[in-house]
């Protein structure tokens, strides 16, 4: 019998929401790396920012701005 692998479901650190802009800061316990999941209700559309090196809260902030330089 084989070990079985699964991973951790993500944590949300952080959640804000404004003008149709649902954005969370995102957090995988497995290797520790965050994401800010962004979705705009009034058009559908949704992304993902890795944050990489940068600051998570900074990235949590300005997700347009991070998306630019990610």
């Amino acid at each position: 019998m084989s070990p079985t692998m699964f991973s951790a479901p993500l944590r949300e650190l952080a959640h804000r929401s404004s003008n149709d802009i649902d954005v969370s800061l995102m957090w995988d316990p497995a290797d520790g790396t965050c994401v800010v999941a962004v979705a705009v209700f009034r058009t559908g559309d949704a992304f993902e920012v890795p944050v990489g090196s940068r600051s998570p809260m900074q990235v949590f902030h300005h997700p347009y701005a991070s998306l630019q330089r990610a």
